[in-house]
This record gives C-alpha cells, structure tokens and sequence, in this order.
C-alpha cells in the first residue's frame, strides 16, 4: 500500500536517534555524522537494520546533515546515495520491501539563518534543499521527511524544495519550546496554516523536548491540525555532566509517555536525540491496543505571519489599506522612488492602530510591481508580525510575492472570469493562501444579492478542481457606493448574509467603498459595517 494511503488510516512508527547511536559505534568526537556514510558504511547500515528490526516503519537516512553550503557536489552526491543505500540494504536484511517499510531522505537546517534574520538569501535556501531532494529521488527515497526546523521561512523553503523536484510524501517536523514556539518565534497554529496550506502529508515536532514537554503541546496541535500528527520526542531535556550529554528518561518512560500521545491522537511516532532502538520495541508493544483515529477536518479560514495565526470568522478582522497607492500621492511617490521606509512607517501605524491584517498593494504601471510587492513582504515582516493581504492582479507579482512570504498569506484575488480563476488557483494550489473572491464574472456584478452568491459558488467549484477547500476562499460580495444606487447597500448586506449563512464562506467588504462621494464619510461606514456584522460579516478593509 502505498505510504500516502496508510496514513489516512494507520498509526506509524518512525525510528529514534541515529547520531547518539554512530557515537555509540565509534563516530569520533567531532565529526559530522554524515560522513561515516563514506567512511564506515557498514556501522550506518547497523543502525539503520537495527531500528527496523525494532519495529520502525520509516527508517531515515542518515542524511540530516548533508547539504551543498557543507559539501562540494561530488561529495555530497556520494554521502546522499551512501546513505541510501545503506538504509535500503538494512530494510532487505530485515526481511521488508518499499511496500511495507520505508526509507526517508533526512533534510536538515542548513546551519545558517535566512534573512531577514540573517544573511541566507530565501532562493539560495530553495537551491540548496532542491540540490540535496534531487540526490534523494536519484537514489531510491520513498519519502522527504524534513525535520528539526526552528524557522517558519527556512521550514518553507525546504518543503518547496521537496515539492518542486519529486512527488513523495513530504512530511515536516519542527523545534519548539515549551511554551510552543520555533526559535523565530511561529506558534503552533501559525505553523499549521502554513504547511497545510503548502500540503504537506505529515507534520509535527521532534527534538528539544522530552515526551511528558511534546504531551503538553499536542493537543494545540490536534485543535488546529486536520493532518497526520509527528511526535518524535528526545529522550529527556538533555543535561551535561562533566563533558557528557545525558539524557534521564528511560525506554519504558518514553513508552508511557508515547502511548498517551497515540491515545490522544498522534498518528507518527517515533525518537529523537537520546532514544535507541530498545526505546522504539518497548513504543511498539506499548501501542499495540490503541485503535488510531485520524484528525478531523477543520473547516477553519485561517492565515498566518511568520509568527502568529489569524482565523477569520470568529470576531471582526481589520485589514489596513493605507499600504494602497489608489489616491495616496505621497505613496504613489514612496513607491517610485524606493522609500520603503515611508511605506515600513505606515504599516506601522496600521499595526499600532490595532488593526489584524495589513493590506500590500504595489500596483502602479511605471514600476516594477513583482520585484517591489517581493521587496515590501520581506521589509514589512522584518518589522511587523500582523499577517499580510497580497493586493494584485498581476499574477506574475502574486506568484512572486506568495513564494518569498513567511507563513500563509491572504492573497486580494481572484474572482468569476475563467481567465483569472486559470492564473490565481494554481498559485493558491502550490503556496497555500485564503484568496479574496470577488462576485463579478466576464457579466459584471450582478445587481441582486443572489446572483452575487451564485459566483462566489462557481468561483468555490472551480476551486476545488484545484484541491481548494472553501475554508480557503474569502469571499466578497462587493461594496458599491449607495451614492450612485441607494440600493447597493441592501443588496450587499444580503449577499454577505446568503453566503455567510447558506453557503458557509467567510466574507469581507471594502466598507469605505459604500460612502464615496458622500458627507460625513466615518458616521455612513460605521453604521453600513455594524449591519454587515449583523450578517455576518467576517473581515473588513477599512480605514
């Protein structure tokens, strides 16, 4: 059966520490362990063998430290196919086959951070990854399984990697603290937005914590997760005595400690730093009798930033749009002339406003719109956490834009005409997004609430050709100004209400758009919001 298929349905068993183990063997102090791939294969085979015989399903190779900004590329092509091959020969002395038993090409962090907190360049990351998943494919990896990751961006970077040079399974573990945060500060919902906007197969944490630390963090996990679950502990918090690293929990503990986390819910488990194979036999007879039941969807609209998660649909979200030059002069001027700083000050202002979201719109025809909405993501999330609205309809600056973002975006969008919906969804598709849907087709805007509706529902079935949930899609009804049609208003309202309520999608309004060309501007928003919150109003752009 093929790995994709069993994880729907069947709890599986990772393998635990193999670097402890290659210490264990010999593996002098010092040295990577990567290089006894060359070195001394046949002790990277025994450990291998061994985890398999204990009862993993999914053995990784020993491969976490190997990449192109360690190793020139006849070197690292030796290391990659070594340890591959040397997982391989392990499965068939233990008796199982690519049916059962699967090898992981191991990708690790590449040992420096990406900007903006250091000076890794995103695309230079990608390469890297990219390098090491081809070497994978070229040998025989049944599966990616990226892992230890403390940062939202540089997890990003390798599950693009994976995704764009191979079709397997690609899973993602990342490092978090006790308080459930990566070393660059996402949480876990923020990182559940992301890799399941980027689908992932599986996803979790491993490393840093102990068993009893991971147990508090999963049920967050299980709250926001609707895929597989890996918990893939150390053995302990490590402590150093004298010039050793030792860790106190012991193989029964650890069983316990996992047996209640497949009680609960995780459907990948395995070990980390400290666990041997004797951990991972004591975790398989623990788990024999507890049924596995897969999380549940959550039908949850959610964005995030590289820190923080978003849900919409709850209480009121604002999205600033002062960082829109349509009538702002003196943005207009800031974005010909490269004043980032102007532009970096008002999301600022937004943010301390207390607004949720910030709207980004570089759309003037005298630049270079994909390199500046690029430019302003990397900018403005150095300085602010506040999740951000990609604002184009140039598919090219969306494309751009999406892939350099650090988290899962709102993207402002797409909306009935095919020609649109053909360019915006497979970049929905392959970066994950909520995409704002316009009710307006290749016929305009209808000019009843119902026949507003009927395109958000043709947009949400040409979505799903896609894989799009309608959790994913924002929809917009549309604000006309009641100056042009003291109609507009009501129409509006009940279109928010049809497909708030019937067709169970989420919804934003540009509120401003109802008064133009009217006095007392803030008096006619505020009373034109309130009613559309009445009905159901999900998110607004507004001043």
């Amino acid at each position: 059966m093929k790995l994709k298929e069993r994880l729907a349905h069947e709890r599986l068993i990772l393998d635990g520490g193999f670097g402890s183990m290659l210490t264990a063997a010999g593996l002098p102090t010092g040295t990577p362990t990567e290089q006894w791939n060359i070195q001394n294969p046949g002790a990277v085979e025994a450990v291998s063998f061994a985890y398999f015989q204990a009862g993993s399903q999914i053995v990784c190779a020993n491969t976490f430290g190997a990449n192109p900004l360690k190793y020139d590329a006849c070197t690292l092509e030796n290391i990659v196919r070594s340890a591959l091959c040397s997982a391989q020969n392990a499965r068939r002395r233990a008796g199982f086959d690519a049916q059962t038993h699967y090898v992981a090409l191991d990708v690790g962090p590449l040992g420096r951070l990406l900007s903006p907190f250091g000076d890794l360049a995103f695309e230079d990351a990608v390469n890297a990854f990219s390098a090491v998943v081809r070497l994978g494919v070229r040998y025989g990896a049944d599966l990616v399984f990226i892992e230890t990751m403390n940062d939202c961006l540089e997890t990003k970077a390798a599950v693009l990697a994976a995704k764009e040079n191979c079709n397997l399974p690609v899973f993602a573990a990342n490092v978090y603290d006790e308080r459930g945060r990566l070393m660059t500060g996402a949480s876990v919902e923020a990182m559940v937005a992301m890799l399941e906007g980027l689908r992932v197969d599986a996803l979790g944490m491993n490393c840093s914590l102990g068993p009893k630390q991971m147990l508090a963090l999963l049920p967050e996990f299980l709250r926001v997760s609707s895929t597989p679950i890996i918990v893939k502990p150390n053995a302990g918090i490590p402590e150093i005595l004298g010039e050793e690293t030792v860790y106190t929990v012991s193989g029964e503990e650890f069983a316990a400690a996992l047996y209640e986390a497949a009680e609960e819910g995780a459907g990948l488990l395995g070990g980390c730093c400290g666990t041997t194979p004797d951990f991972i036999q004591k975790t398989v007879l623990a788990l024999r009798s507890v049924p596995y039941t897969p999380p549940s969807p959550k039908a949850v609209t959610c964005v995030s930033s590289y820190t923080n998660a978003l849900t919409i649909g709850n209480a009121p979200v604002l999205i600033g749009e002062r960082i829109n030059p349509t009538g702002k002069p003196k943005l207009k001027e800031a974005l010909r002339t490269g004043n980032v700083g102007y532009i970096l000050r008002e999301g600022v202002a937004e943010a301390e406003c207390g607004v949720h979201a910030l709207d980004i719109n570089a759309g003037l025809p005298d630049i270079d719109e994909p390199a500046m909405l690029v430019h302003l993501v990397q900018e403005l999330q150095a300085v602010c956490a506040l999740p951000l609205q990609l604002d184009s309809t140039n598919p090219k600056a969306l494309d751009a834009a999406m892939r350099a973002y650090s988290g899962k975006p709102l993207v402002n969008s797409v909306n009935g005409k095919q020609a649109v919906m053909d360019a915006v969804f497979p970049l929905i598709q392959k970066y994950g997004g909520v995409v704002v849907a316009l009710a307006i087709d290749e016929d305009g805007i209808p000019d009843s609430a119902r026949g507003r509706a009927d395109i958000i529902q043709k947009i949400v079935r040409e979505a799903a050709k896609y894989g799009i949930h309608r959790k994913d899609i924002l929809a917009d009804p549309l604000t006309l100004t009641v100056s042009a049609d003291p109609e507009n208003a009501a129409r509006t309202l009940e279109a928010v209400r049809i497909i708030r309520n019937e067709l169970s999608i989420c919804t934003t309004l540009g509120v401003s758009n109802i008064s133009f060309g009217l006095p007392a501007r803030d008096q006619i928003n505020a009373a034109f919001f309130t009613m559309a919150l009445e009905r159901g109003l999900g998110a607004a752009i507004m001043n």
